[in-house]
């Protein structure tokens, strides 16, 4: 047990939100509160741009009600970023803000850019001999971090999508005259995971229930085979319903569709139009009806079908980096892993930020059937659990009530600073 270090600690956010992300918040705010040797606990407005702008709020001011409140409400209640640290002097300005507000303990919840971010801020400490502890809480929709079974946020977005699926397949049934074909994009930009996930929509007792068809990052797209697979489908099938992901690519290795003039503050191309490829194919080649659907952001903010062992495991999962940091852990990022014992069981570990950062966990090739369109047993073992339950959203006059803090300002202490553009 290391010896206890005394002072403050901060929590942010970074990256896209998912419907979980605010329930790691709180389980980082519920642990803090328990440690003597943390004093106060701030959290940073939208990620390490608010830090770098100094725009830090007092979390033990809020209301229990409202940290309880967190652990159903979407969407990132600190805000969040996509802001990439750039220089030197942004580095330095975080140690500045650290060392003014007495951070000794930093969480930050986020992705693979995030953990690297934290990575390297923590580096830095050690460089410059400040005494700071940095934990990693895993946040993303798109599971791809490694080293970890699976990623807060998950579990619920394909809970989501795959209600999603049922309800559309029930409309698709209902209009279908073997001649409709209805394309669902989703996200992912590297892997498959989220599409993947589509398939727990299928009815165990029939085979040919929606979705019919799932494209994969992994598995290189085709448009002649993709044209035979639809055509197959149709022949059997009153609608053909189709699940493709946002990171579709072919043989070259090129994204279906892009902007590949636009790309984010990380280097990554702007996704977006996969679903209305494929829909665009079926129509100029089939003489169907062809609809595409985009879920957009609604599929990472639909806390109404957010999956309680989904928002558990994050609570657990802040909590979890609270008593790493206390225990004298640092540059480490919390994981989730999945008990050996019969029946389901998850439970924490740490792994080096260092492995983490940038890396990318792809769908196992051996999950994916033969025709490169469906998923195995392998997956729908893997990914059940996670779905499982059903986040209670209070309602009132028929509306969802969500929390906001109320996100009282620490006193700014050091001089402005302008952020590069």
């Amino acid at each position: 047990m290391s010896e206890e270090l005394h002072g403050n600690c901060l929590v942010a956010q970074s990256g896209g939100p998912t419907s979980v992300i605010n329930s790691s918040l709180a389980g980082v705010v519920t642990e803090a509160l328990n440690h003597e040797c943390i004093e106060e606990i701030y959290g940073g407005l939208n990620g390490v741009q608010g830090i770098l702008t100094e725009q830090i709020v007092d979390l033990a001011a809020e209301t229990q009600q409202n940290i309880r409140g967190l652990r159903y409400t979407p969407g990132a209640a600190l805000g969040t970023c996509r802001y990439k640290l750039r220089s030197d002097a942004d580095f330095d300005r975080v140690l500045e803000v650290f060392k003014a507000h007495n951070i000794r303990y930093f969480f930050y919840a986020g992705g693979n850019d995030s953990q690297d971010t934290a990575d390297k801020i923590s580096k830095l400490a050690q460089k410059k001999g400040y005494e700071l502890r940095v934990i990693g809480v895993p946040k993303t929709i798109d599971n791809d971090l490694v080293t970890t079974d699976h990623t807060p946020g998950y579990g619920s977005v394909i809970k989501y999508i795959s209600t999603s699926i049922r309800e559309i397949a029930c409309d698709n049934a209902g209009m279908g005259q073997h001649d409709l074909v209805q394309v669902v994009e989703v996200m992912g930009r590297s892997a498959g995971w989220i599409a993947a996930g589509a398939t727990l929509a299928k009815n165990k007792d029939n085979p040919g229930s929606a979705p019919h068809l799932i494209y994969l990052p992994e598995v290189p797209f085709s448009k002649e085979k993709y044209i035979e697979d639809v055509r197959r489908v149709l022949q059997k099938e009153k609608f053909c319903l189709v699940v493709v992901g946002e990171g579709l690519i072919d043989a070259e290795g090129n994204y279906v569709s892009t902007d590949s003039q636009t790309a984010d503050a990380f280097g990554h191309s702007q996704l977006g139009g996969a679903g209305e490829f494929l829909r665009g194919l079926a129509e100029e080649n089939l003489s169907v009806k062809a609809r595409s659907i985009k879920l957009g952001m609604a599929q990472r903010a639909a806390v109404h079908c957010a999956s309680q062992a989904d928002s558990d495991e994050a609570f657990m999962a802040g909590q979890a980096a609270v008593k790493a940091a206390i225990a004298g852990e640092t540059d480490k990022m919390v994981i989730l892993v999945r008990g050996e014992s019969e029946g389901y069981v998850c439970e924490t570990a740490l792994a080096p930020l260092s492995e983490i950062a940038n890396g990318v966990k792809l769908l196992p090739e051996s999950w994916i059937n033969e025709d490169g369109v469906s998923m195995n047993y392998n997956f729908t073992k893997y990914a059940l659990p996670l779905i499982q339950g059903e986040v209670q959203v209070p309602f009132e006059n028929g509306m969802p009530q969500y929390i906001e803090l109320k996100k009282i300002r620490a006193e700014r202490l050091l001089p402005t600073y302008t952020l590069e553009t």
